[in-house]
């Protein structure tokens, strides 16, 4: 008996020395990286990072090959598979901007459902729930998922943030945030609110959609004028004497300068042709 005693005395001197002299730092919170704000955008966050990067590999090397068997010339194969390493990086951000089109086109009618629940009777976190039943179409997995949570935790805030994380939409956001303070502060101006919000939400689509609209044609000309030169070249490379050029110095500096070029004056066509983005809130 005191030999146990004294081995669980001396176990918890040590344990004690151990806290002072080598104290335990504090963890860092995981930052959220670039491709993964993209994929929650995109809608497609049960997809990891690294899935997306092996794709770009896997499509990268599968182009470079394909091309290097049919032209011989390694600086186009190169060319060709840099190209089809970021297609999926561009996929996914098309994939993101038609998602967010899509949510601001159906916030306003989520927003009127809120309102009339909230004027029937109905609490807060009830109005949100229903929303996975009676809401728009895109938005009901988000809100089921919302009802999930609340159900489980019963913390309201808690389960707003983890719903906030799954629009990744700068509207959402500030619906989120709207009806977080009104949950917070209280009062009986909540209906109006949302009523309030949803006409602004309304005024705010139709401007933006006449923008895009006048916009288009900057966009697709400047994808238009980005993809002709290379068309040629893919075209160029089933002729081997004449895409065989590229392979000296000089076709490679009319390669590399080519391609330069070209991503130069689509950044700049895009950036002056861009309508400003919404940020998100507190995200």
């Amino acid at each position: 008996m005191g030999v146990v005693l004294g081995l669980g005395v001396g176990i918890g001197l040590v344990l004690v020395y151990a806290a002072f002299v080598f104290p335990r730092t504090a963890s860092r919170p995981r930052t959220t990286s670039d491709l993964e704000h993209l994929l929650r955008r995109a809608g497609v966050s049960g997809t990891s990072p690294t899935g997306v990067l092996v794709l770009s590999v896997a499509a990268a090397v599968s182009a470079g090959l394909a091309v290097h068997v049919v032209s011989r010339t390694a600086p186009v194969s190169l060319a060709f598979a840099v190209l089809a390493g970021y297609l999926p990086i561009t996929v996914l951000k098309g994939r993101a901007r038609r998602r967010q089109r899509d949510l601001a086109e159906v916030w306003p009618e989520a927003v009127d459902n809120l309102a009339s629940a909230v004027r029937a009777g109905m609490s807060l976190p009830e109005a949100l729930a229903q929303l996975s039943v009676r809401g728009p179409e895109p938005l009901r997995p988000d809100f089921a998922a919302f009802a999930v949570d609340y159900q489980v935790t019963g913390r309201f805030a808690d389960s707003l943030d983890q719903l906030k994380e799954r629009l990744a939409d700068p509207v959402g956001d500030r619906v989120v945030e709207g009806l977080r303070v009104a949950r917070e502060v209280g009062g009986g101006d909540l209906g109006r609110l949302l009523r309030s919000l949803s006409g602004f939400l309304r005024e705010d689509l139709h401007t933006r959609a006449e923008l895009e609209s006048r916009q288009a044609w900057a966009v697709n000309g400047a994808r238009l004028a980005v993809a002709a030169p290379w068309l040629v070249l893919l075209m160029l490379s089933f002729q081997r004497e004449v895409v065989g050029r590229y392979a000296s110095p000089a076709g490679i500096v009319v390669l590399v300068g080519g391609g330069a070029c070209c991503l130069l004056a689509y950044r700049l066509m895009i950036r002056v042709g861009r309508l400003p983005q919404e940020d998100r809130i507190l995200s």
